[in-house]
């Protein structure tokens, strides 16, 4: 059958094809400042992308609202202790684990990791990392939801430590644009990084005690018109009627209203109309650069250039302190330490 869709223009592609070309040193670049490779399986397991590629396909086919999840345990795993797969580690008797301090508990996906690390346990026992098998899951779970690809250098090693009480190092939905700059800059992500990275609340949900503090009682004046200023009374009445107290940690709501299953720049034109769900979210219009690009992309004429930068800025937030050669281990189980 013929596509309907409208061919890309001989300019455009070719526009395409170099902005690729460029993404690709960028990341072959940084990657060896990291101590990581394109080819870094290329001999030890050959298959390993085409492996985890066949089980995203297969797991996201069967729960599509998974794409979000994924993506946020990549980024949750990269903002306390580097990229080393420490957000998988499960508690011990002696040690509350990551993935069990509050601002993880609402994470989703572990049983999607272990069993793509199963997979590859049977095609290369031994090799391949979980941290690495999270970057490639997350990168696949924004291709799938029909968002942008980029080059993922490999060669991550496993963390042997995660402490629930480094979880302070992620940017809460509270925060405000200054801590949102500085938590950033403490992993050598800028101000671009941030607002462009906040384009990934474009996929997912998130649970109504994460924001109702927005709906009720903000000042602690404890009465109904007490509600943040920053957020659309029309999208606030909505919102309450789906949260119905401070208290509600079931109700689920759509990050991007109407398309939290599709990868696109809706996200912006929300923030924009000042419908962001989060502090954090709302906090990109406190800033001159941030504000702008906000309003660039809400206008839906630029969502190429934000695919591209999304991709620019996965391939730096994928290479924070990164663990690489003798650091570290490979994991036999992605939620126990060897």
């Amino acid at each position: 059958m013929a596509s309907s869709r409208p061919l890309i223009g001989g300019g455009r592609m070719a526009a395409l094809i170099v902005a690729a070309a460029v993404l690709l040193s960028a990341a072959a670049s940084g990657a060896m400042a990291a101590g990581l490779a394109m080819d870094f399986y290329g001999k030890t397991c050959p298959r390993v992308e085409e492996i985890v590629r066949e089980e995203m396909a297969a797991i996201l086919k069967a729960a599509p609202s998974l794409a979000g999840p994924l993506l946020r345990l990549h980024f949750h795993d990269c903002f306390v202790r580097g990229c080393d797969g420490s957000v998988l580690l499960d508690s011990t008797a002696t040690n509350t684990a990551e993935k069990d301090a509050t601002p993880n508990l609402t994470l989703r996906g572990f049983g999607s990791v272990q069993r793509i690390k199963e997979k590859l346990e049977k095609a290369c026992p031994g090799t391949v990392s979980c941290a690495d098998i999270l970057a490639l899951m997350a990168r696949d779970a924004v291709v799938i939801a029909r968002g942008p690809s980029w080059p993922v250098a490999l060669g991550r090693r496993d963390g042997r430590v995660s402490a629930a009480n480094e979880t302070k190092q992620l940017p809460p939905p509270t925060a405000n644009f200054t801590q949102l700059v500085q938590m950033f800059a403490a992993k050598g992500l800028g101000v671009k990084d941030l607002v462009v990275l906040s384009g990934g609340h474009t996929l997912g949900t998130a649970h109504c005690n994460l924001f109702s503090d927005r709906l009720y009682n903000f000042t602690g004046a404890n009465n109904l018109a007490d509600v943040d200023p920053a957020l659309d009374a029309e999208y606030l009445a909505r919102l309450r009627a789906r949260c119905r107290s401070l208290a509600d940690n079931t109700t689920l709501n759509e990050m991007d209203t109407g398309s939290f299953l599709s990868f696109d720049a809706g996200y912006y034109r929300l923030v924009a109309k000042r419908r962001g769900l989060f502090h954090s979210d709302a906090a990109l219009l406190d800033n001159p650069f941030t504000r702008a690009y906000v309003q660039r992309q809400a206008t839906g004429r630029f969502a190429g250039d934000f695919f591209r930068d999304f991709a620019e800025s996965m391939v730096k937030m994928s290479s924070i302190e990164v663990l690489t050669g003798a650091q570290g281990e490979i994991r036999k189980k992605c939620y126990l330490v060897n």
